[in-house]
């Protein structure tokens, strides 16, 4: 089977080279120069666990293949993947389709053969019917259909998610674009993944209620984790508990600073656009949003009351600055408000990440980036965690609070014990576990904003 992946982003990228695993051909599209010169060297661009090994591999059995010319691509293919980017747009929180549609245009005259177009990027409702309207305009004689096909991967572990899915959705009303998906598709069928056939408005919409529905879980147990502060209960004990319950189930019950990525913030705020020109709207996200979006600025707040109730003159200690470990996204990371908010309150700002520099240090300036979390101890008044990465887990305590200037642990992952953080000399914040020593009482609304 030949495929054609329009865009080497995240989805496109990591999705060819799965494809290419299966043993299909894969032409990946992509228009950014230095991107393309970096995966024809067998590089990624982006970091993700496994993936170079994934790229190197096939590409040496001539099985992916990297290009900026589409017409060939499309013309071979029996099935053509958009994975272009679908941003946020500014001022409406809507699902940014100028990317999708410029596409859909290009691939118009190269069309030959019945040929299947899938949507792989995250796209609202109706989309795949109007890329199919603008096609038959351009071509009214093609020979296509048009799937729905969202991705559920979560960065970091993109490639295991991909090998092994909780289900592969595919959103058509076509015979035969259902006879061509369950080739594509039939590796993971013969590994008893459940390939699942609805209709392209509720693949569509799929996509959106189950990000929304994973952010509204992180929300609950945010909220749930500032009432256990204040009645003397410990979070991850209630966590535990709950989760057990088959139907609720322990997956993001992790209390933090508030969620963030590529995907939950921007599906968030198009599922709630949606809904509302659809004179349907849906409360309960709306608020989920709002209380991550106040999450992050009451961690700032948190680490101030931490340092005594000024960061003024003081050094902190940033630990990780993505959005979650083993990536290197830093869109709508909790660090990009939490930083900036103690830099304005007059605190000098160390950070260090394992893999985050290079996308965060435009977006974080006058921080200065530590190679080590030792490093970014050294001096410091107060150490954060802000992303759990594996490495920070292991960090030697006592090692860091000895190259300390203050004695404060703000542990905003609960990465840490209490007993491991007291007996290296801290005294320790963790969330969603009363506060022993420091008052962390919700910041009044006028510092807040």
């Amino acid at each position: 089977m030949n495929i054609c992946m329009i865009g080497a982003g995240y989805v496109g990228l990591v999705s060819a080279a799965c494809f290419s695993e299966f043993g299909w051909t894969v032409t990946c599209v992509d228009k950014d120069p230095q991107r393309l010169a970096e995966l024809k060297d067998g590089k990624s661009p982006i970091y993700e666990p496994g993936l170079d090994d994934l790229l190197q591999r096939n590409m040496a059995a001539g099985r992916l293949l990297f290009t900026d010319n589409l017409g060939p691509a499309a013309k071979n293919a029996d099935v053509i993947l958009l994975a272009v980017g679908t941003p946020m747009r500014r001022g409406d929180g809507y699902a940014d389709l100028s990317y999708v549609y410029a596409a859909v245009e290009e691939i118009a005259p190269h069309l030959k053969g019945f040929t299947v177009i899938v949507t792989k990027s995250t796209v609202p409702v109706g989309t795949s019917r109007e890329i199919e309207r603008r096609l038959r305009a351009a071509r009214s004689d093609g020979d296509f259909a048009i799937c729905s096909n969202p991705e559920f991967l979560r960065e970091g572990s993109a490639i295991q998610d991909f090998m092994h899915p909780d289900r592969v959705l595919v959103g058509t009303d076509d015979e035969r674009a259902k006879d061509v998906m369950g080739r594509l598709y039939q590796p993971l069928a013969l590994r008893s993944a459940p390939v699942m056939f609805v209709g392209r408005e509720s693949a569509e919409l799929a996509k959106y209620a189950a990000n929304a529905f994973l952010a509204l879980k992180i929300s609950f147990i945010n909220e749930i984790a500032d009432l256990c502060e204040q009645v003397g209960a410990d979070v991850q004990e209630l966590a535990s508990a709950i989760g057990k319950d088959r139907r609720i189930g322990d997956k993001f019950l992790h209390p933090g600073p508030g969620y963030g990525g590529s995907c939950f913030p921007k599906d968030v705020s198009a599922l709630i656009r949606t809904a509302r020109e659809n004179k349907s709207p849906v409360s309960l996200i709306e608020q989920v949003q709002r209380v991550n979006d106040e999450r992050k600025i009451a961690m700032a707040h948190r680490v101030e009351a931490a340092a005594g109730g000024s960061v003024r003159g003081k050094t902190i200690a940033i630990l990780g600055a993505t959005f979650k470990p083993n990536t290197d996204d830093m869109r709508d990371a909790p660090s990009l408000i939490i930083v900036p908010m103690l830099q304005e309150r007059g605190a000098t700002v160390r950070v260090v990440d394992p893999q985050g520099r290079r996308q965060a240090e435009p977006l974080l300036p006058g921080v200065t980036w530590s190679e080590s979390a030792l490093e970014a101890a050294a001096g410091a008044d107060v150490l954060v965690t802000v992303t759990e990465w594996n490495e920070f887990r292991a960090l030697d305590l006592k090692a860091a609070k000895a190259k300390m200037r203050g004695d404060v642990l703000v542990d905003l992952r609960n990465v840490f014990t209490a007993e491991l953080a007291h007996a290296a000399g801290f005294r320790y914040s963790a969330v969603g576990r009363k506060p022993e020593e420091i008052d962390l009482a919700p910041a009044p609304l006028a510092l807040r904003a």
